[in-house]
């Protein structure tokens, strides 16, 4: 099975000085992996990061039972690098908000939404963004919520408003969420593995200095982009970080579970031995609820 995609120009606005893009991209052949699943192309995910009016290049593949996810877990415990191994064996879309945010830094301001010219606003103040901004620049993409492939939704929702409207929002589009996947690691190696981690600058793909480490230091192994350290990701932010996420985003844990769709995964190990228990249980949880799933 081949998958091709095309070729594209496009013309940014001259306004904001930004250069003729040609993007190219190039006939590769998906690999069956040890599951009978094709492992497509990683597409660019493009309506998500740069919004609704971009196009995903090459279209994520329907299929039958698309896997709709969304990955919890405190800052550290991997939900980045989960998300990227889950997206090639079970062929859902990776929608990060995190991906989404660092990208609209990189844009032309004309190309971008309402929504995320107004929380670069707040990012540029310091400010934290506010429940309503996140959940705007969320249902502007909703689209990528009716993915032929499914989602695994990384960063949203991370309060109980966001997660009351995501939910309202599913069930008006008629659309079944699978599981919550709930990451858990004691404290003392969630710093560790902060603190190593490093993130390509072109794909976001994350590798960490002494667990996954590049096969070339400073370089990614996928694109052959520069690795670099995320602010948040320095020792001096890591507290403030898990401060954050245990006031805002621990209670999703207990909204989720009353809800009947929570897993709770123990995130100890290397990443492969992880996604490996990760896809064992939502295998038995879909065998054990096939309606929901």
């Amino acid at each position: 099975m081949s998958i091709t995609t095309s070729l594209r120009v496009v013309y940014s606005c001259v306004r904001c000085r930004a250069a003729l893009v040609i993007r190219v991209t190039a006939r590769r052949r998906a690999r069956v992996n040890d599951w009978g699943m094709t492992n497509p192309t990683r597409n660019e995910r493009a309506s998500w990061i740069q919004g609704p009016s971009a196009r995903c290049e090459p279209t994520p593949e329907t299929v039958a039972n698309p896997w709709r996810l969304i990955l919890l877990g405190a800052p550290g415990v991997g939900k980045g690098t989960q998300a990227d191994l889950l997206h090639q064996r079970l062929r859902a879309c990776h929608l990060s908000t995190g991906d989404v945010f660092r990208a609209a830094g990189k844009q032309a301001q004309c190309d971008l939404s309402p929504a995320m010219k107004a929380a670069l606003d707040y990012m540029r103040r310091g400010a934290l963004v506010p429940d309503s901004t996140v959940w705007d620049m969320v249902r502007e993409r909703s689209g990528c919520l009716h993915c032929g492939g499914g989602f695994l939704l990384d960063g949203f929702p991370r309060t109980l408003a966001q997660a009351e409207s995501l939910k309202q929002l599913m069930e008006t589009e008629g659309l079944a969420l699978t599981a919550v996947v709930n990451y858990e690691l004691p404290v003392n190696e969630i710093v560790a593995r902060l603190s190593g981690r490093r993130t390509c600058e072109k794909c976001k793909a994350v590798f960490h200095l002494m667990e996954r480490p590049p096969k070339v230091e400073g370089v990614c192994d996928r694109c052959g982009g520069g690795l670099y350290q995320r602010e948040d990701d320095r020792p001096e932010s890591i507290k403030v970080r898990l401060e954050a996420y245990d006031r805002s985003t621990a209670p999703l844990i207990e909204f989720y579970k009353r809800l009947g769709v929570l897993l709770s995964i123990s995130a100890t190990g290397a990443p492969e031995a992880i996604c490996e228990r990760t896809i064992a249980a939502l295998t038995a949880w879909r065998a054990k609820c096939p309606a929901r799933a």
